[in-house]
């Protein structure tokens, strides 16, 4: 027995030492490819020598002897931190993740493919001034120059990823960088997605019953648009459509976002007169959806025209938001619409073929074969009409409103071949001026954007993107999807850069943007219906009303605000008749729960702590209350309605137009009232909570339901590897905050924080080496590295990082600096 007991031990002992052999064989594995900042390398392509120092925070401060080095070293950096999401970037624009990921990610690279962006972006280099060719192909020089360097002295295959999936890494070209600045606009449009909504809601509801569920903004005065079915009169039940399969996305680094999900932002600027130290502010926090590593990079480049620093996309050779010593700019999200869904009429005779306005013409064709690991290639035949490409019925929902004998083709501003946006973004970083900002912004085709710019005298902002010209008497505005074949309703080019929404030096000294309605213009000038935001801009107004001048610290407050002026309308309407009502009941019942969550509720003043239960209770009630509205109306098409619809639910409880008429619910014989479906409503919110965060109020923490999910896009799912490459914050903040941190809507986590401001910046021309900057991850994409998660503490607290341009401080405290020398001639 003895003698057993040893063998025992000595099996379970060679087990853990042969385990501890196989983990610590791997994380050397992993961690080659982990960069050394503090080196010396000769490499092919560069001029003169060029240093990458980078600062305690691995922000990189590029020191070249000409433009073009510091692209280079700018394509290396991005390299060397970032490689893997790059080339998951490059492969999706292109349609190729399926050789890497099989049919997980069929779907993807079928809509891309039908996207064509990638020979778009290919076509479009030529397009590019000199400046930018030459920056493209710098930029291109450095990257593959790292990859050499992986190849060359088997770093680790440059990424950890790598060693789980395929990891043959074509050189980099100019195409790539064009490429993924038009991802950037996959993931950040929406309109599509509307015109499809309201085109189903509008076959299930009349026509009052549809601007309470998809309202116009506030002032808007848009005529009568016609009932979507009246549009296709030859099709069967129309009805039919409107029920269509809403289950979430499953396809693997599926680009185009869920519905509230794509681009949204603040950005706002103070003139001289109204800052207390007498220089111009500027404040930006884009926002996108989360992950890890984030999409932003943190760059300092020295050029030519002078020191620039601020938010890099890896894979781009440009600062794209930032500052240098006389010129700041940020983005928001403009919601200009340049796409339309055009209904195209199929010949029966012949289904290469669709109407026009001169017959029936064919369609432009081409077939493309997509490898897939593992699997079968698969063909697939792309078709274009004069719209635009037809895109199939299984994206976007479009089979939800594809009459039977049609197709859906995708007019987009974005689908050019000589987009010129990578010129416009590169002359806006070189600008000195308000002057030359918005100049630069002429060449820009998309994804459209609001520059919210600060010299150090002016403040301005610019829609900058093309801006699609659309006949007066279109059928439904571009609201709806179309006729294809209907002349009015067909773009005729677009509209001259002079038309996009202009404000320069406004005389209240304030400019600024949170997504929402920019000005009121009568169609084909309007520039959008459907707006990003209706309630955050009511809470920045009173912040920058509230103070006569502003400061860099007053900036940094009202981007860092967290109450909901949502929920401070919201709850006194819903609740008018609830509060402090009915007799007090014994401990445990549903009546008493409720009284319990209406009295802390009473008492809240609508700041969304991550610390307080109100917001938990108020968001879960919300919730709940708009299900109770609409699921009987609406029925499936009920689910598409992920978040709460603040303006809804207004008109409902102010009974605009009648809108009270959704308390009823149509099956039961009764006539409910609106105080009775917000007490059940409550009951029901209460309900959820006890189930999955227990029942003591007092003690819940919205923070714990509303965790940031900075989620790696393809391990963050697997057993394991998910604790190690996942960051997941409780955060403060919520869907209409100014610190916006949009739940994701669905179950079984409906309020996990998945979109919200990567990149926050301010910048104060007072004293512009006092500029802050910071993002929600870090510096590095490889998780083993220290610089995977060390801003993301500093990001969740509310805290920044120094944006200065002295290059004594970057190298005071620098980890590391990288010094590449020329080796030889450029290629």
């Amino acid at each position: 027995m003895a003698s057993l007991f040893k063998w025992m031990v000595r099996g379970v002992s060679a087990v853990l030492v042969l385990a501890v052999l196989a983990l610590a064989f791997v994380y050397y594995l992993a961690s080659r490819s982990l960069p050394d900042y503090e080196a010396e390398r000769s490499v092919i392509g560069l001029e003169a020598p060029v240093e990458i120092v980078r600062d305690n925070h691995d922000v990189p401060h590029i020191f070249g002897k000409t433009d073009n080095d510091v692209y280079f070293a700018l394509g290396y950096a991005h390299a060397q931190d970032r490689l893997w999401q790059m080339v998951t970037m490059r492969r999706t624009v292109q349609g190729r993740l399926s050789e890497m990921f099989g049919d997980r990610t069929l779907k993807t690279d079928e809509l891309m493919r039908r996207l064509d962006l990638y020979r778009l972006a290919q076509a479009s280099v030529e397009a590019q001034d000199d400046a930018t060719k030459a920056a493209l192909t710098a930029y291109a020089r450095g990257v593959n120059a790292w990859l050499d360097r992986v190849n060359d002295e088997a770093l680790g295959r440059g990424a950890p990823e790598f060693f789980l999936f395929d990891n043959a890494i074509s050189p980099w070209v100019p195409a790539d960088s064009i490429a993924i600045l038009k991802l950037m606009g996959v993931q950040l449009a929406g309109h599509i997605e509307e015109e499809v909504l309201r085109a189903r809601v509008s076959l299930s509801l009349d026509e009052d019953r549809v601007a309470d569920i998809l309202p116009d903004m506030p002032g808007s005065g848009v005529a009568a648009l016609p009932d979507y079915a009246s549009l296709f009169p030859d099709r069967p039940d129309a009805t039919q459509f409107a029920a269509y399969d809403d289950s979430p996305e499953d396809a693997l680094l599926y680009p185009a976002a869920d519905r509230g999900l794509g681009g949204a932002s603040n950005a706002w600027a103070a003139a001289p007169d109204r800052s207390a130290a007498g220089g111009t502010l500027l404040a930006n926090d884009p926002h996108l959806g989360f992950s890890a590593p984030t999409i932003w990079y943190l760059a300092r480049l020295e050029l030519a025209s002078g020191a620039v620093i601020g938010g890099t996309l890896p894979g781009v050779p440009a600062v794209l938001l930032g500052r240098s010593a006389d010129f700041a700019w940020g983005l928001t999200s403009s919601y200009l619409d340049d796409q339309d869904v055009f209904i195209e009429k199929v010949n029966p005779e012949n289904p290469a073929e669709v109407m026009t306005p001169l017959g029936y013409q064919p369609l432009t064709q081409r077939s493309s074969i997509i490898r897939v690991k593992d699997a079968a290639p698969v063909t697939i035949n792309l078709q274009w009409s004069d719209n635009g490409p037809i895109i199939p019925g299984k994206h976007y929902n479009l089979a939800s409103v594809t009459p039977p004998g049609h197709v859906a083709a995708l007019g987009w501003t974005l689908l050019a071949g000589n987009d010129r946006s990578m010129t416009a973004a590169m002359k806006l970083m070189q600008a000195k001026s308000v002057v030359q900002g918005i100049e630069a912004g002429r060449d820009f085709v998309a994804p459209s954007q609001n520059v919210t710019m600060i010299d150090r005298d002016t403040i301005a902002l610019k829609t900058i993107g093309a801006m699609p010209r659309r006949d007066a008497d279109h059928m439904t505005f571009g609201r709806l999807p179309a006729p294809g074949w209907r002349e009015e309703n067909r773009w005729v080019g677009r509209e001259a850069y002079a038309a996009n929404p202009q404000f320069v030096s406004p005389s209240g000294g304030i400019v600024g943007n949170t997504n929402n309605k920019l000005l009121e213009r009568p169609f084909p000038l309007h520039v959008s219906y459907d707006w990003g935001d209706s309630q955050r801009i009511q809470r920045w107004e009173f912040l920058m009303q509230n103070r006569e001048v502003h400061t860099r610290e007053s900036f940094i407050e009202a981007q860092l605000d967290i109450v909901s002026p949502t929920a401070r309308n919201l709850l006194p309407l819903v609740g008018a008749d609830l509060w402090f009502t009915g007799e007090a009941a014994p401990e445990g019942t549903p009546d008493r729960k409720r009284q319990q969550a209406l009295d802390l509720l009473a008492n809240w003043n609508g700041e969304m702590n991550e610390h307080l239960p109100e917001p938990l209770i108020y968001m879960a009630w919300m919730r709940a209350l708009q299900n109770r509205l609409i699921r009987d109306e609406m029925g499936p098409l009920a689910t598409v309605f992920h978040h709460v619809e603040p303006i809804f639910i207004e008109r409902v409880y102010r009974d605009v137009d009648g809108a009270s008429v959704w308390c009823d619910v149509v099956q039961s014989a009764p006539t409910e009232t609106c105080t009775e479906i917000a007490r059940e409503a409550l009951d029901d919110a209460l309900l959820w909570i006890d189930e999955h965060y227990g029942s003591s109020y007092e003690s819940l923490r919205w923070g714990d339901a509303h965790e940031a999910t900075h989620d790696h896009q393809v391990l963050g799912d697997l057993p394991v590897l998910k604790w190690f490459v996942n960051i997941r914050q409780s955060t403060s903040g919520g869907d209409n905050t100014l610190l916006r941190g949009k739940t994701s809507g669905r179950d079984p986590d409906p309020f996990l924080n998945v979109h919200g401001a990567g990149y926050r910046g301010v910048y104060d021309f007072a004293d512009p080496d006092s500029s802050l900057f910071i993002t929600s991850t870090g510096q590095s994409g490889h998780f083993l590295s220290r610089h995977y998660d060390d801003l993301g503490d500093l990001w969740r607290r509310g805290e920044y990082v120094p944006m200065s341009l002295d290059p004594d401080l970057a190298r005071a405290a620098s980890v590391g600096t990288t010094v590449l020398t020329p080796a030889g001639p450029q290629n």
